[in-house]
């Protein structure tokens, strides 16, 4: 075999094995009573929506563009299904973000959901 040629053992695309240890998160500035909605599974808000409750006397939920839907559902699960009626939707505010700079630039619907206890 020619020195040249690779081994047939090693593979031309090999990773370097992880390191273990993720990079850091930047410092969170937003409020802790603040849950931001994202592409999770509705029920993992809805858990971490709770365990906020549990905690703090409200919590409001906040989302933008494609999943808007997907915090009313949450509320409503809150509310409605896991809460047992302890809790109730106390205001929604909605509006837009301008996203991007320039010719890239769009308006992104925003809500927010506050939810506290039941009065």
């Amino acid at each position: 075999m020619s020195t040249t040629e690779p081994s047939r053992n090693t593979k031309p695309d090999a990773r370097p094995p992880p390191t273990g240890t993720p990079p850091p998160r930047p410092p969170r500035t937003s409020p802790s009573n603040h849950v931001f909605i994202g592409k999770k599974p509705v029920m993992s808000y809805a858990m971490s929506a709770l365990i906020q409750l549990s905690q703090t006397s409200d919590i409001v939920l906040k989302a933008r563009g494609m999943v808007i839907s997907r915090a009313v559902d949450v509320a409503e699960i809150v509310t409605k299904r896991l809460g047992n009626n302890a809790f109730a939707v106390k205001e929604i505010k909605i509006g837009t973000e301008v996203v991007g700079e320039g010719d890239e630039s769009r308006n992104v619907s925003t809500i927010e959901i506050s939810i506290g206890p039941k009065q």
